[in-house]
């Protein structure tokens, strides 16, 4: 394994103007390569934050054609970096949609493609409605990507909100787990830094997550704050709200030093479900 490694998350503000958010979000790749960045993130829907899902719709490619993935994977050769190049609305063979989060080797070519596997269909209390099973096909299985310093669990945004999911990518192996992003302002606000501290602690993993910023056509606003946090919940780089990217070097054995600490990744136990009945507490 190697040690140290410097991981950076890229933060933008996509709109729906698919050239430029590529040109964009490639710019700052590099600028993240030059400043000693090994290891890149970037958030979800980093090509395109549609107003409609008919513009996303109308905006798809196959994976094979999207000029996002294409870009993507050029860059990462380019530098010679490992780019875990966010999420992409990609057409299926069968026609639907799904919510793509590709991983690129040094070499440019795919290591890992995960298809978000939990669907983000929520009423917020500002009164923004989201269907994301309106539009996207589930993804139905966990994935795990090789990398140098060990594997790297690939989740996407919603998935955040289901610990098994994470606990089960670190008990295959992961030592490292990234949440690329556009968590709403409402409830990253109010849970972002909160779940992905958990997610680091719970699992003794480094946790890395861009995300998406600023202002979005269809009136939709995203929270920013890429973080990058450590296996003990230390947070090590956040992005603010501005568009650009952090960086933090981390020791990978950092990993096998707190999960010696706290093992409780091999302390889990069968149990029996609940039973009774909830009572009110007035009785």
């Amino acid at each position: 394994m190697t040690t140290p490694l410097t991981i950076a998350c890229v933060q933008v503000n996509a709109d729906g103007n698919v050239e430029r958010n590529i040109e964009n979000a490639v710019s700052l790749v590099r600028q993240a390569a030059d400043a000693g960045a090994e290891l890149i993130g970037l958030p979800e829907n980093v090509a395109l934050m549609a107003a409609s899902e008919e513009e996303r719709l109308d905006k798809a490619y196959a994976p094979k054609d999207h000029p996002a993935l294409i870009a993507f994977a050029a860059v990462a050769k380019e530098k010679g970096i490992w780019l875990q190049a966010g999420s992409v609305a990609a057409l299926r063979p069968d026609g639907n949609l799904a919510n793509h989060a590709f991983f690129f080797g040094p070499d440019g070519e795919t290591v890992a493609d995960y298809e978000k596997i939990h669907m983000f269909d929520v009423d917020l209390p500002d009164g923004s409605v989201y269907r994301e099973s309106k539009m996207f096909h589930p993804g139905d299985q966990a994935v795990l990507a090789p990398t140098p310093w060990g594997p790297l669990g690939m989740t996407v945004c919603y998935d955040l909100r289901f610990p098994q999911f994470y606990r089960d990518l670190a008990q295959a192996g992961a030592r490292l787990l990234t949440v690329p992003a556009a968590f709403t302002k409402v409830t990253g606000d109010a849970h972002w830094e909160l779940l992905l501290r958990a997610r680091a602690v719970e699992n003794g993993c480094f946790v890395f997550a861009p995300c998406q910023t600023g202002h979005h056509p269809g009136n939709r606003r995203t929270c920013g704050h890429s973080l990058i946090i450590d296996p003990w919940g230390v947070v090590l780089a956040d992005g603010g709200t501005d568009v650009g990217f952090i960086t933090a070097t981390v020791d990978m054995d950092e990993v096998d030093r707190v999960r010696g600490i706290i093992p409780s990744l091999t302390h889990d136990r069968a149990y029996k479900p609940p039973v009774g009945e909830q009572r009110d507490a007035a009785e």
